[in-house]
């Protein structure tokens, strides 16, 4: 399935122009001629963004700002006049993925869109990726969790046993369950894993 854009621009002529480009280079798109009704979609399914700066009510800056706010933004980039540098400059600060000034070159346009439609695929990987650590961290015990740190410091079972004052027996039995839930088979697997995860 092709990825879907929402482009945001109220004047109606540019709008069309932005779509037809888009749509003729095989990608799909859903226009919105300002702010407010974007933020009435769910703006997570899309896999960019393209905003006017200049929108009528709502800015294309402000509608950014209440897009971070959610869970999930896709990769945003910009159209600019030249006026409006300082701006979309702020607009990077935040996070958003690249500007470009108006009137736009095409073949500019496309590429950064290829490039932000990857790195929303990146994105969603990683955001997925960190849902599963998360989920697999809350299913360990308080028990498992104390071995799983010491595991990751490098301590041996009996070190393990003596610092927790239980048997080697018992040590062994928790680590196989963390390693278990938390789907690696080693200790090094392990802390890749974690290493992976942004509390």
């Amino acid at each position: 399935m092709s990825p879907l854009l929402a482009v945001v621009d109220d004047d109606e002529a540019v709008r069309e122009a932005l779509v037809w480009l888009l749509e003729s280079n095989g990608l799909a798109v859903q226009p919105f001629a300002s702010g407010e009704a974007l933020l009435q979609d769910d703006a997570s399914r899309f896999a960019c963004l393209i905003l006017d700066m200049r929108l009528s009510g709502m800015s294309g800056l402000m509608l950014f700002e209440r897009l971070l706010q959610r869970p999930y933004c896709p990769p945003a980039i910009f159209l600019t006049g030249h006026a409006d540098v300082p701006l979309a400059v702020s607009a990077l600060k935040m996070g958003a993925f690249d500007f470009v000034e108006k009137p736009f070159d095409d073949v500019l346009l496309l590429t950064r869109v290829q490039q932000a439609i990857s790195q929303d695929q990146q994105n969603r990987q990683q955001q997925s990726q960190q849902q599963r650590i998360i989920s697999a961290l809350n299913q360990l015990t308080d028990r498992e969790q104390e071995v799983m740190q010491l595991v990751l410091a490098g301590k041996l079972n009996k070190q393990i046993a003596d610092s927790l004052d239980i048997s080697i027996k018992t040590v062994e039995v928790h680590r196989a369950r963390v390693m278990e839930k938390m789907g690696v088979k080693s200790a090094v697997e392990l802390a890749g894993l974690l290493a992976q995860y942004r509390p």
